[in-house]
């Protein structure tokens, strides 16, 4: 009987990683830990079952897009824009010193200058997924020294792009061959360059410029229809397919073009909705990922060759952390942020193994290098919490401490205070922007109390469907006779109902056309502009969807049109027009 792989890989990944993970968490260390453990548990190089680990590697790649999507929501351009001064100098700097320590490393291993140049680049690299991680589980992400690890490491992510375009034009320079099974180099190195660099920027151009423009436009349509599985599934859209299409389209990473699309939709309004709608997603492929790179590591390389292993899981845990250390204060900034930092960089992401492997196809890397980046990256994974445990007691320590040099208290603080200042002042901004909309919410419920019925996010939907229309002094809203085409709500203005010989006043907050939408009479009565109106119509089709999705509403509808009728019977008997005294009653 033929296995059905992906449901068993998936399957597996997801029971292993339950057990181990919980089993980390009693024994008090990261669940991380135990999600590592139990790819090793499912991989190759184990007894037992056997995932596919060229599946599991896709899977975790979804994962990598969805978690870089959900920072990208909690980033903006702005905050990017705040931390460049130390992200972008800061992580070019550390990736020579890291690329220079691992070549040296590997040229005393025998190894060739190419070899070794491309091995130290690949441990140059930070992994974005579990950096978030670590401060998320912290709550460091959106504090100052959060940001600026995230722009380093986002700064990391495009010089890995432009390394991937330039190392196969460089690939005979360093001792390899043009690979049969990739590209061959262009020939030009400049031009290569130059088109690498014009795609990048051709890319963040479109999504900085183009997207905040076309995206939330999309998910506003999709909001409107009030189905909930739609909007996920835009969601979800958005972010896989800019991730797909940068990467076919620009040549960027998935994980980057995922990160832009986030950025894309944190400029909106329905940033946390997509945020909330994606979360379970992301921790489900999240722990695949981490699944993944167990399956891929092979213990047997840590008796094999045991010194090369510990030689580069030091130089990926003090190395580079010695290196970002000083350039970060060498930037004039903290100690604290310093070491924050530093520890957020003891560790190797996605692009080591993509190095390595276009190392392997142009002859520049033997096997045994791909074995110990896989082990200093698993390695360096598990010990990444001890780091950030040994950091945070530091910069406790540093702060309380009275055998500590006053300098380290004071020492770019002024810099670091600026900065914090630039992203505080944007944090606000996205906070009015938020508080703006739920204002409008309870604007809605102040002028019609009869949708506090409806639910928070239910309201943000409603006020989706309202088009905003204007009338002029003297102007026919709504015709005696007529189809009914909308309820109409009133801003500013007001408005005359002429009904049976009677004139109604209408003003700021009353609502009228929504009887004939529900009994689907014609409508019964003139509208028209005393002054200059602001209106907010819904159409037919999206008022009649809207109560018909939210049944407490329609309930409500139902007992005003029976208590209106039976109003205006009476009245009319009397010989008088029945209409509400909020106005909200008024014949259609």
């Amino acid at each position: 009987m033929h296995e059905p792989t992906l449901i068993a890989t998936v399957a597996a990944a997801f029971v292993f990683a339950f057990v181990f993970g919980l089993l980390a968490d009693r024994l008090r260390i990261p669940p991380l830990v135990g999600y590592l453990v139990a790819g090793i548990a499912a991989g190759p190089y184990t007894i037992g079952f056997v995932g596919d680990v060229a599946l599991s590697g896709q899977l975790a790649e979804m994962g990598v897009i969805l978690l870089m999507f959900g920072v990208g929501l909690h980033f903006s351009v702005a905050e990017l824009t705040a931390v460049r001064w130390i992200a972008v100098p800061g992580a070019l700097g550390q990736i020579a010193i890291a690329t220079v320590l691992g070549a040296v490393l590997a040229m005393g291993w025998g190894w060739s200058f190419g070899a070794g140049l491309v091995f130290g680049l690949s441990l140059s690299v930070a992994s974005t997924v579990v950096l978030l991680r670590a401060l998320e589980e912290r709550s460091a992400l959106d504090t100052a020294n959060g940001r600026i690890a995230v722009g380093w490491l986002i700064v990391e992510d495009l010089a890995m792009v432009v390394a991937l375009v330039l190392l196969p034009a460089l690939a005979e320079v360093l001792g390899g061959h043009v690979s049969d099974h990739a590209p061959a180099p262009g020939g030009n190195l400049f031009l290569d360059l130059g088109l690498t660099l014009g795609k990048v920027a051709a890319f963040v151009a479109i999504a900085v410029l183009i997207g905040p423009r076309v995206v939330p436009w999309i998910l506003g349509q999709v909001a409107r229809t009030g189905s909930r599985e739609l909007f996920t599934l835009s969601v979800l859209a958005v972010a896989l397919g800019i991730a797909y299409g940068s990467a076919e389209i620009f040549g960027v990473s998935f994980a980057l073009g995922a990160f832009f699309a986030g950025v894309v939709l944190s400029e909106s309004r329905f940033s946390h909705r997509a945020a909330a709608d994606s979360l379970p997603l992301q921790d489900a492929f999240a722990v695949l990922f981490f699944v993944s790179v167990g399956m891929l590591f092979d213990p047997s390389i840590v008796w094999r060759e045991p010194l090369h292993v510990f030689l580069v899981v030091l130089l990926i845990l003090v190395g580079k952390s010695i290196a970002a250390f000083v350039i970060v204060l060498l930037l004039r900034f903290p100690v604290a942020t310093a070491i924050s930092v530093s520890a957020s960089l003891a560790q190797i992401g996605e692009f080591s193994f993509i190095l390595a492997g276009l190392g392997i196809s142009y002859g520049l890397l033997e096997r045994q290098a791909t074995d110990l980046i896989l082990a200093g990256r698993l390695l360096s994974i598990t010990l990444n919490p001890l780091v950030f445990s040994a950091a945070g007691w530091a910069i406790k320590r540093l702060a309380t401490s009275e055998r500590v040099p006053p300098w380290t208290r004071t020492f770019g603080v002024a810099r670091f205070e600026t900065l914090r200042a630039t992203l505080q002042v944007v944090h606000e901004r996205n906070e009015a922007r938020e508080a703006a909309a739920a204002l409008k919410q309870q604007e809605l419920l102040d002028r019609f109390p009869i949708f506090a019925a409806v639910d928070p996010e239910k309201r943000e939907e409603f006020l989706l469907l309202f088009r905003p229309r204007t009338a002029s002094p003297g102007e026919r809203i709504v015709r005696k006779g007529d189809k009914p085409d909308g309820v109409y709500f009133i801003s500013s203005g007001s408005a005359e109902v002429s009904v049976s010989g009677s004139k109604i006043r209408l003003g700021p907050g009353d609502f009228f056309g929504e009887m004939a939408l529900l009994t689907g009479a014609r409508r019964s009565a003139d509208v028209t502009a005393v002054d200059y109106c602001q209106l907010l119509v819904m159409t037919v089709r999206d008022f009649q969807q809207f109560i018909q999705r939210n049944p407490a509403l329609h309930a409500e509808l139902d007992r005003l049109v029976e208590e209106r009728s039976e109003m205006n019977r009476r009245l009319g008997e009397a010989g008088v027009a029945g209409v509400s005294a909020a106005g909200a009653d008024t014949p259609s």
